[in-house]
């Protein structure tokens, strides 16, 4: 089942990049940065820092303190490049499924241990993780279902070993450790452990946002999306607590948000709410939730990365929900009903993938290259290896092993430099552009400024300031 799953999401991952569909945000980011561990040196990239000055860099710990993609450095010496991110992901997801296949047959037995291993490597958040290029969340199914496995088997050093793993993926992942620990409480046996993981996440959730990730650069209040709720946590905490009708409305604002809820408790049949377990989702979905601002709209919907931190933590809450039913109808005349449960689940996540990205290995549309796909190949090889590139998102990637990419953006009071070459894209509306008006506009007014046309073709565009001749354009 893992080898199976791993081949399926290496060919959704591989097709999408080699077929110019992936993005500089965040693929080239997390390429430049493991590139960086595999070099022996910090995760510096020159995406992050661009916006700073032309060419600089940026330490990833500055922006989330995610030290354990070092772990996936020594992968670099064998393919420099982000298809290896890409493959690496879908090795981290795939195996989540073994821990979690013993996991859930200690509890259920072998069959309905097979059933829901199927719907979780066919779920559509991990679906959608794939989808993304690549995160640092894909470690988390793993270490989350070592962690219950470990957990079940009574092995306290085990579980607080995968809890510090958990710390060391994002500092968000503190509160997924902390929602374990509350989690802990209801069991007499694990309340000392509970404690202990309640007090050591969220200190470590304040360690890493206000001393580790500043100390890389970084600013604590980068990703604070909670300003109708007040200034810092002090002001969100007292207004939550002291106006509860506001936050039931902010959890329902927008429809988004009770759509990607229904969407992951559904296909579960709702069990994890039986469970204890549900705690360290519930208070990593309410970190998501409850923020206000625009800024935060990627975290309230299915697309994207962010529902693979929840994912195995609400299967292996199933487990333990669905156990504890069984034992409340044992002997009643519901018990028939509540047996197939496994079985409902799994039937669930095959009717449910054609609606998500995994439905895309089905369908021979997805497999052939756009018609721009030759123009975007020439565009590419007349960039120069090593020279520093403002490159449209969709083609950065693939120059990413040979060139320092940054994104394509206009010229601003803040950063007047432009990079000595520049690969635009006249049809595709790119992040920092308001319109493609917008961007040929930004085309000619290089043009005015000097620079030479290398390549003109299906609306790419590449461009090199020929005053920059050790850049290769003289």
């Amino acid at each position: 089942m893992a080898v199976i799953a791993f081949l399926a999401y290496s060919l959704l991952g591989l097709v999408k990049f080699f077929t110019f569909r992936t993005g500089i945000y965040d693929l080239v980011i997390f390429d430049q940065g493991v590139r960086g561990y595999a070099e022996l040196g910090p995760p510096l990239s020159t995406v992050k820092g661009n916006w700073e000055q032309l060419g600089s860099t940026f330490s990833l710990l500055g922006d989330h303190f995610s030290p354990i993609l070092a772990a996936l450095a020594p992968l670099y010496w064998i393919h420099n490049g982000p298809e290896t991110l890409i493959v690496a992901q879908a090795a981290l997801l795939a195996l989540a499924v073994v821990p979690f296949w013993v996991y859930a047959r200690r509890v259920l037995g072998v069959t309905a241990a097979y059933l829901l291993g199927i719907a979780y490597v066919l779920s559509w958040p991990v679906a959608e993780t794939v989808n993304f290029h690549f995160h640092e969340y894909a470690f988390v199914p793993l270490i989350t279902a070592i962690l219950f496995e470990r957990l079940q088997a009574g092995r306290r050093w085990h579980v607080l070993a995968a809890a510090t793993a958990l710390l060391l993926v994002k500092e968000d992942l503190a509160l997924l450790v902390a929602g374990l620990g509350l989690g802990l409480l209801f069991l007499r046996e694990w309340r000392r452990t509970g404690v202990a993981m309640v007090l050591g996440g969220a200190g470590f959730f304040w360690l890493a946002g206000y001393v580790l990730i500043p100390a890389f650069g970084g600013d604590p209040r980068r990703y604070w999306y909670y300003s109708g709720w007040g200034d810092d946590v002090g002001e969100a905490v007292v207004h939550m607590v002291t106006r509860p009708q506001e936050v039931l409305h902010v959890l329902a604002t927008p429809g988004t948000k009770p759509v990607t809820l229904l969407l992951l408790f559904a296909p579960l049949l709702f069990l994890p709410l039986l469970s204890p377990y549900v705690l360290p989702a519930a208070v990593l979905l309410a970190e998501r939730m409850l923020a206000t601002d625009p800024g935060a709209a990627g975290w309230w919907g299915t697309r994207y990365h962010y529902n693979a931190a929840v994912i195995m933590a609400l299967f292996c809450a199933a487990v333990d929900g669905g156990a504890r039913l069984r034992r409340m109808v044992k002997g009643r005349r519901l018990g028939h009903v509540v047996r197939p449960w496994t079985a409902v689940v799994a039937v669930v996540a095959v009717g449910v993938m054609p609606f998500f990205a995994s439905g895309n290995l089905f369908s021979p549309r997805w497999y052939r290259p756009g018609p721009r796909f030759a123009a975007a190949q020439e565009a590419i090889r007349r960039i120069p290896d090593g020279v520093l590139v403002e490159a449209a998102s969709a083609l950065g990637p693939n120059m990413s092993a040979r060139t320092e990419v940054v994104v394509w953006a206009a010229k601003t009071a803040a950063r007047p430099e432009r990079a000595p070459w520049i690969l635009a894209d006249l049809n595709d509306k790119q992040p920092h552009f308001d319109s493609v008006q917008d961007q040929a506009a930004d085309v000619q007014l290089l043009r005015r400024r000097g620079y030479r046309e290398v390549f003109s073709r299906d609306r790419y565009v590449v461009l090199c300031d020929p005053l920059s001749a050790e850049h290769g354009c003289g």
